[in-house]
């Protein structure tokens, strides 16, 4: 009876694996030595999934911002608009569905024209992939306070994992990048 028990839980074990792959070194940011947001990635069922942690007072962007902020615009010229979050896949990866993402946090000021959306604290982007990992991901960015912006450019390494199997992630949580 214990080997029998044994392969049951290793296989449970396997299944698990195969849902939820490790999650990738962090991309850490700083900006004059301290710490402004951590990126981080990994397969988590049929999804590629991007997870940002952002540091207290900083706050990032959608991926479909600079849309966002032209339709509100209809037309109008404004001083700029925030970068929004691109996410470029390569390697054993391949998208295989839209980005998603949260619904995000309107950082608007209309009476200056300039409109932005995005998040604070954290946020998780992710879209369906086929194919299998590793797989190299390219970040570029923009994460800002009230007074300071910084442009994000970095790496990660999506650590070894096939897609498939049921995913811990919730995309009914999530929103369509437009």
């Amino acid at each position: 009876m214990p080997n029998a028990l044994a392969a049951v839980l290793l296989a449970a074990l396997a299944a698990l694996s195969a849902q939820a792959g490790e999650w990738s070194e962090p991309a850490v940011v700083t900006h004059q030595d301290d710490v402004v947001v951590q990126y981080r990635a990994r397969i988590d069922g049929p999804y590629l999934v991007v997870k940002v942690a952002l540091e207290p007072t900083w706050h990032t962007f959608t991926m479909d911002n600079e849309r966002r902020a032209k339709e509100r615009l209809a037309g109008k010229m404004s001083l700029g608009i925030d970068q929004q979050t691109e996410i470029k896949v390569t390697g054993g990866l391949k998208l295989a569905g839209p980005w998603l993402q949260p619904q995000p946090k309107d950082f608007s000021k209309p009476d200056l024209r300039w409109f932005s959306y995005g998040y604070e604290k954290e946020a998780i982007f992710a879209a369906k992939v086929e194919g299998a990992a590793p797989a190299q991901l390219n970040i570029r960015a923009q994460a800002c306070t009230e007074t300071t912006c910084k442009n994000i450019n970095v790496n990660l390494e999506v650590p070894a994992a096939t897609p498939g199997g049921k995913a811990e992630l919730d995309p009914a949580k999530l929103v369509q990048v437009k």
